[in-house]
């Protein structure tokens, strides 16, 4: 038999038995869910009234969040970023750059009982401080590191 013909008749069996168990209400799509957006953040132009949207305008400073960046990126539209907290109870770990247009690059929530670490890129046009904050126990903290941006990786 042509193995062509074969897949065929396997895929369409397939899709039937899919079809029917869909039909007779086996299998029943379910919503995703996902935290709620919070959109005036995310449409904040400076620091203060990003900070100010999540909730952490009076932020603490930390020597419990570590933050492990390049010191000098040599190309602004993707740099790395490994965030870790040691703060006990982490709910919520958030990234602003200073000099973005819009500062807040991500806020991520986490399960109660997840380890407090990030690890992503991100894109800046030019040299600022990044901030971190993490909210835990239903406060907020912050800490923060320069990432110097070069233009064309020629320094600057």
């Amino acid at each position: 038999m042509n193995h062509l013909r074969r897949l065929i008749l396997k895929g369409g069996g397939a899709g039937g038995v899919l079809a029917c168990a869909l039909a007779a209400g086996l299998l029943r799509p379910t919503l995703a869910q996902a935290a709620d957006w919070n959109k005036a953040a995310f449409e904040s132009k400076n620091l203060a009234d990003a900070l100010k949207s999540i909730g952490a305008d009076g932020a603490a400073e930390s020597a419990e969040i570590l933050i492990k960046a390049p010191e000098i990126a040599e190309n602004g539209a993707v740099i790395p970023i490994e965030v870790t907290c040691r703060i006990a109870g982490a709910e919520s770990i958030a990234l602003l750059a200073e000099k973005n247009p819009f500062p807040l690059m991500a806020h991520a929530e986490l399960a109660n009982g997840t380890e407090g670490y990030l690890n992503t890129r991100f894109k800046m046009g030019q040299t600022s401080v990044v901030k971190v904050v993490v909210k835990a126990g239903g406060k907020h903290y912050i800490a923060g590191r320069e990432i110097k941006v070069t233009i064309g990786g020629c320094g600057g």
